[in-house]
């Protein structure tokens, strides 16, 4: 099955379910759906920085500072957040992401998705999945600070949002 089959729920503006659709036509169709985030750091602190691959079927080769993607139908959060995190890292046995905060998304072209941050500590070495990331490194916070200042990379839109509430959260 590609991603674009895969089945996702459908939600209204209070994040109740209204239906399912496939992901291709919900991204079509600009359908509100569910989204993970987590911020994945090494025991150094460092931030895991990715760019993602031409082949993704949103923000298709840009950069993002969070792992994640679309929470399946029927799925959580939390169980989300965990695939998510140990498909992109290509690891197993992660703790559990802890949820920091869920925000509604606006890309200001009228469409919306629900999005739920997580963070979580990865110890061990990582191993991307290759249709999912072209280029990746830990970064520490400063190094990312500077990346977005310099602007010669581009970032997800929605991670940006992301970044910027939990920057704000974090003081």
């Amino acid at each position: 099955m590609s991603s674009a089959d895969e089945i996702l729920d459908v939600v209204d503006e209070d994040d109740r379910v209204v239906g399912q659709a496939r992901r291709g036509d919900v991204y079509a169709r600009g359908l509100r759906h569910r989204c993970v985030f987590v911020w994945a750091r090494d025991p150094e602190g460092r931030v895991f920085v990715h760019r993602r691959t031409a082949t993704k079927l949103a923000f298709p080769s840009l950069y993002d500072m969070f792992v994640g993607g679309v929470v399946g139908a029927g799925e959580s959060y939390d169980d989300a957040a965990l695939r998510e995190a140990e498909e992109e890292l290509g690891v197993s046995g992660l703790p559990r992401p802890e949820h920091l905060f869920t925000f509604l998304y606006d890309d200001g072209a009228g469409r919306t998705w629900w999005s739920a941050v997580y963070e979580v500590r990865c110890a061990g070495p990582v191993a991307p999945q290759v249709e999912e990331v072209d280029w990746y490194g830990f970064l520490t916070p400063e190094e990312l600070e500077g990346r977005l200042r310099g602007g010669e990379w581009d970032f997800t839109p929605d991670g940006l949002e992301a970044y910027a509430r939990l920057r704000a959260l974090r003081g």
